[in-house]
């Protein structure tokens, strides 16, 4: 198996509700190049279309959309250039499907093998203070650590290095990222 390593590629994970999509909302003000989380979109195009694959109707086609997003997400960005900052990766679809108790396919597991991200990953540790419900995060704040926890699962068990965000300003854990990244290696 050819591994497609991009080490120019950032990870941001975690559970719901803590931090990720709004540091990469400032990552992306600060004019770098991010990606946003596929699961809020897929959510989004369901319901307006009156679709199933949502995580309260049926999780394994949720889980497959999500999959295939993120997929696309990873390949449609450059091979090599400037960092790219990612609310989620791959990997993510696994820890979901084993958080819910289901079957995780071959394929999302060979993809995750396969296509790698920096072997750094940032983790939004569990934070209540921060922590919201909304139209699509219907996760109580339990769950969300329990999301937490299934993402450094996964991560580990792909061998990632796993380093946590501090409980600070979004500003201050964007830059946090970036200072991080300045010194790794590439």
């Amino acid at each position: 198996m050819n591994k497609k390593v991009r080490d120019h590629f950032f990870i941001v994970t975690g559970g719901p509700g803590m931090g990720k999509t709004a540091i990469i909302a400032v990552l992306r003000e600060q004019g770098h190049i991010t990606v946003p989380e596929t699961g809020r979109e897929i959510i989004r195009q369901q319901v307006a279309a009156g679709g199933q694959a949502l995580p309260w109707a049926n999780r394994q086609a949720f889980a497959w959309l999500m999959f295939e997003q993120s997929l696309q997400d990873y390949l449609e960005q450059p091979a090599a250039g400037r960092p790219v900052f990612f609310d989620r990766g791959i990997a993510d679809t696994i820890g979901y499907l084993e958080l819910c108790g289901l079957p995780v396919p071959e394929e999302m597991e060979r993809a995750a093998a396969l296509y790698r991200y920096h072997p750094t990953v940032f983790l939004t540790p569990p934070w209540k203070a921060i922590y919201e419900h909304d139209k699509e995060r219907k996760q109580s704040f339990e769950v969300a650590v329990q999301t937490y926890e299934s993402m450094i699962k996964v991560y580990s068990r792909l061998e990632y290095k796993l380093v946590q965000l501090p409980e600070t300003t979004v500003a201050e854990r964007a830059a946090f990222i970036l200072d991080s990244t300045l010194h790794l290696p590439l």
